[in-house]
């Protein structure tokens, strides 16, 4: 049997994709701190600078993540569905949030 010899830009393509979903991978762990720390923000001793800040760095890591797998498929990265995607967190969080701001 033979290898199937791959042309350069097969060979990029996955090397995009690897490469795209390592740094979306990393961007787990940074998320997963974030939901803590906002857990703790929120739950355990309300802290609204704290939520606001946590919750920020989460958003931003979430975009980041779908931003860099996106990247690796060779997709564009701009897409009004990245943010869409963070609309029912969001309302959640203005949910929560409310009794504080306005009290």
């Amino acid at each position: 049997m033979t290898a199937v010899q791959e042309g350069p830009g097969q060979q990029q393509r996955q090397v995009r994709a690897l490469v795209g979903l390592l740094a979306a991978t990393a961007l787990v762990y940074p998320l997963l701190l974030c939901a803590v720390r906002l857990t703790f923000a929120q739950l355990l001793v309300v802290d609204l600078g704290g939520t606001l800040l946590w919750l920020a760095a989460g958003a931003a890591c979430s975009v980041a993540a779908v931003a860099a797998l996106r990247w690796g498929v060779d997709r564009p990265v701009r897409s009004p569905w990245l943010l869409t995607g963070l609309l029912p967190p969001a309302a959640f969080e203005a949910w929560l949030l409310w009794p504080l701001l306005v009290g």
